[in-house]
């Protein structure tokens, strides 16, 4: 089957205060900070995810490492076994400040998909790399067309997608990041040929504390029983070296 790309999904393109009426009083405690989760317009999210200078944050001669599961309890096992794996960038400079190079190791052994290099990104791969082999898992398995699923995760992530600030652990601290949810296939005109799959939720968080800013991606969906059709996620490997 001939790869499917993604790259058009990178296309995506308070009350004022009051007078002081009475006489000054003793200094109260200080008020913790504010941060960005509380006071920030939640972004875009295709922005958010596509459209930011990701690996300005990533060291050049350092690597990410990514951990990957997919399982699936569908009988007969159309996904395949289940896959537990990394996907690994080696990251070296770009010809711009804030660009890389970026080495990929997609999954190790019999698993090992072609994947990269990418010369002077500005944003992390990985995110294309899991959404592309996403795709092609998920069209052939209901045996649709990969375009029209490619278009239908662009325009939820566009047009109909939940932002919300939240925080992370990262290093022993919180720090904060956005969670981004989409459903792109409820109320599809095509959905009941989706086999079940019209519930596919898409996770995102992304935190710019964190290296290459993506913190995780999860794809999951379950029938009406219960039953796990799909669990997709990518997490970053903060401990990895």
């Amino acid at each position: 089957m001939k790869p499917v790309t993604l790259a058009a999904l990178l296309m995506l393109a308070g009350a004022p205060a009051l007078a002081q009426t009475a006489p000054a009083t003793p200094a109260s405690p200080e008020v913790p900070a504010v941060t960005k989760t509380n006071t920030t317009t939640a972004p875009n999210a295709s922005d958010l995810l596509f459209e930011q200078p990701q690996m300005k944050n990533v060291p050049p001669g350092t690597s990410l490492t990514y951990t990957y599961l997919r399982r699936s309890g569908i009988s007969k096992g159309p996904f395949g076994p289940p896959l537990d794996d990394t996907i690994k960038l080696g990251i070296e400079p770009g010809n711009a400040a804030e660009n890389r190079n970026i080495r990929v190791q997609m999954f190790s052994g019999a698993n090992r998909f072609p994947a990269g290099p990418f010369e002077d990104m500005p944003g992390n791969p990985v995110m294309t790399l899991f959404l592309e082999h996403h795709l092609m898992d998920l069209a052939r398995v209901l045996m649709a067309n990969p375009r029209y699923i490619k278009n239908a995760i662009r325009k939820g992530l566009r047009d109909n997608a939940t932002v919300t600030p939240t925080q992370v652990d990262y290093k022993g601290r919180k720090v904060d990041a956005w969670r981004i949810t989409t459903q792109p296939f409820v109320g599809d005109k095509m959905k009941e040929r989706m086999r079940g799959f019209e519930n596919l939720t898409y996770t995102f968080v992304t935190s710019d504390a964190v290296p290459g800013e993506l913190v995780s991606i999860e794809a999951s969906s379950k029938n009406a029983e219960g039953g796990e059709l799909l669990q997709e996620n990518l997490t970053y490997d903060q401990n990895a070296g």
